[in-house]
């Protein structure tokens, strides 16, 4: 689903603040050498990532999905001087490629990379967040909204992605599990009243959400 004409997004690649070229190369070598790289986050969304963060100024970050680094990369920008960001995925496969990445980057002290379930993990990150990104399979977005909903500080953020999906969430015909799964999780946020949401349609959605 195109929701920015693509004149449009170029004027605005000539007018913020470039990709580095630590995320040139990710960006780069996603595209010609990994599976599915729409999964990247890319630099419009990289760079909106990071002013949320240089915004929120976060002490901890906890990243669901981290594919091949760059969302993790462009959130790591706005952490404190002593701030850690944790990011998990599943894919090992992968590991290699992003543990390199991160060392090649100023926040490889900042970053720890956790490779396997996310659902078995957090819990175990006796942690407080002030910022949360989710961008990992999204059947489980409300099991992740629930496992981290206590460990968000108050006025603290969770960003969820993708939550558009391509336009398929507002069409009743799109009835797959991923749809379907979006809808809910959309609609779990919206009834929440621990928290203030708002969904920005930025590439695929975010739904950005401040917890009360």
């Amino acid at each position: 689903m195109e929701l920015l004409k693509k004149p449009i997004e170029d004027y605005i690649a000539t007018h913020s603040e470039a990709e580095s070229e630590l995320l040139q190369q990710i960006n780069r070598e996603t595209h010609l050498q990994v599976l599915k790289p729409r999964m990247l986050s890319g630099y419009l969304q990289g760079n909106i990532l990071t002013m949320f963060s240089r915004m929120i100024r976060p002490n901890r970050i906890l990243e669901i999905g981290t594919y091949t680094g760059y969302s993790a990369l462009c959130l790591a920008e706005g952490l404190t001087e002593d701030g850690i960001l944790h990011t998990i995925d599943v894919n090992f496969e992968l590991e290699n490629r992003v543990r390199n990445y991160f060392e090649k980057s100023p926040y490889s002290t900042q970053i720890q990379y956790h490779v396997g379930n996310a659902m078995q993990i957090i819990p175990k990150l006796e942690e407080n967040f002030d910022l949360v990104f989710i961008d990992a399979d999204k059947l489980n977005y409300s099991n992740y909204f629930d496992l981290v909903i206590d460990k968000i500080r108050s006025g603290g953020f969770i960003i969820a992605d993708n939550v558009l999906w391509s336009g398929k969430v507002i069409y009743k015909a799109h009835q797959d599990k991923d749809t379907k799964a979006l809808r809910r999780f959309n609609q779990k946020v919206r009834e929440d009243e621990r928290v203030f949401s708002t969904i920005f349609p930025i590439r695929d959605g975010l739904n950005v959400i401040c917890k009360k």
